[in-house]
């Protein structure tokens, strides 16, 4: 890939549709411009150009266009759209005039980002933050990635990396003192106030998990005995039948799930086989995996059959009884809920449950970490500043303790991208649709 080619894609979605935006970003964005559509507008003013086909003049299309002349634009660089019809034949009549012109070629998956970043217009947690806003299905999914793209973490990661250099600065400076005897002690104390501040700020980040649970969603499973509606409850609350029901014990043998919105909170509901000893070898596997899950699971909805009597449930973190099949009349008096996933009688509070349960696991979608990549990179600057901060007091060696210091200046540093971005670049943009 090679940053002073032009590069052009849709940036709009795939199929037939009222307009299609195809983005071009490069030295030669204005000269594409001329050649296809005639006089530029002003620019970041849209004006109407039929844009024509290079070689022959003949006309491709009454288009929409707007120039954004580099820096001030998304990439960085100089920077053009097209609004055109979205009809399939018109699009790749573009496209394919603009694949002519020499100097210009398709991007690959992310590259406008990739541009974006290497010209410090994002940094690497709004990448991702870009990234968790196309990909956000829920409304705290979706507010959750917006912060993240308005720089919360990058801001608060840059404080905290310019507040351990600083610290850094005057722990190296106190090195010139150690020739000459003892540190002054208010230049230590100073150094040992800043490198506490900085820990403790950097623990109470990492105190919650809710951001990169927001962003995997909330995971209910559904277990209990053969036959208990799990797979009626699963079809009732995706509001479609995503599982076969039928009377025959051992019906659901594998896992299925199902993403919903509830309450503007992403959870996946997990049905699974039921639970019962069987010399059939394929419903065994079927047992052991929905033990495995209902382990894993945020909650465990262990439902309860009115016919049965209850049997023992699966180790989980958080369990709730519900008593399914209200409808027959034969109530339980031992269950959190009663429902009937067929009538929908309790459905509603059942809902609310779950909700209030997700509400409380996730939040608001307000968490600073979003990834476990941010977590992994505190987690080492949390470690070196304490090591640093106990070699101080320990009076250990100070270019220890100062290189200590500097390790935990890089960690921050990742997050914004400042240092070992190469892989993280690779798997991230490798992850966008061409167009962003």
């Amino acid at each position: 890939m090679r940053s002073d080619d032009t590069i052009f894609a849709t940036a709009s979605g795939h199929g037939r549709a009222a307009v299609c935006i195809i983005r071009i970003s490069g030295p030669q964005s204005l000269t594409i411009l001329e050649t296809l559509g005639g006089s530029v507008p002003e620019p970041r003013h849209a004006a109407v150009r039929t844009l024509r086909e290079p070689a022959s003049g003949e006309p491709l299309d009454q288009a929409l266009v707007l120039w954004m002349p580099g820096p001030r634009s998304f990439t960085g660089e100089d920077q053009a759209e097209l609004h055109i019809h979205g009809g399939l034949a018109t699009r790749a009549a573009v496209l394919r005039a603009l694949g002519t012109i020499p100097g210009c070629r398709p991007a690959e998956a992310g590259e406008f980002t990739r541009r974006a970043f290497l010209n410090g217009r994002m940094d690497l947690s709004q990448v991702e933050g870009l990234a968790d806003v196309i990909d956000a299905e829920t409304e705290a999914q979706r507010r959750q990635a917006m912060l993240q793209l308005e720089g919360r973490l990058g801001n608060a990661a840059e404080n905290w990396r310019e507040g351990i250099l600083q610290a850094l600065a005057l722990l190296e400076a106190s090195l010139d003192f150690s020739d000459e005897g003892d540190v002054p002690q208010d230049l230590e104390a100073d150094i040992l106030n800043r490198l506490d501040h900085l820990h403790a700020e950097i623990a109470q980040a990492l105190s919650s998990r809710s951001g990169e649970r927001l962003r995997e969603g909330f995971t209910v499973v559904l277990a209990g005995p053969p036959n208990a509606g799990k797979s009626t409850l699963l079809n009732a609350l995706a509001r479609r039948d995503v599982a076969i029901v039928s009377p025959i014990a051992g019906t659901t043998r594998d896992v299925i799930e199902v993403h919903c919105d509830l309450g503007g909170l992403p959870v996946v509901i997990v049905d699974t086989a039921g639970l019962r000893e069987s010399g059939d070898v394929i419903e065994q596997e079927g047992v052991s995996r929905a033990r495995a899950r209902a382990q894993d699971a945020d909650l465990v909805l262990w439902l309860i059959p009115p016919e049965g009597a209850e049997t023992g449930a699966p180790p989980a973190r958080r369990l709730l009884k519900v008593a399914t099949k209200a409808d027959l009349n034969r109530s339980r008096h031992d269950c959190d809920l009663s429902i009937s996933a067929s009538t929908g009688e309790g459905l509603s509070e059942l809902i609310a449950a779950l909700e209030h349960e997700a509400e409380a696991a996730l939040g608001k979608g307000d968490a600073i970490l979003t990834r476990e990549r941010h977590r992994k990179a505190l987690e080492r600057a949390h470690d070196s500043l304490a090591a640093g901060w106990k070699l101080l007091i320990s009076r250990g060696p100070l270019e220890l303790a100062a290189e200590e210091v500097r390790l935990a200046a890089r960690a921050v540093g990742e997050i914004t991208g400042r240092v070992d971005v190469e892989d993280v670049l690779d798997r991230l943009f490798s992850s966008f649709c061409i167009g962003k």
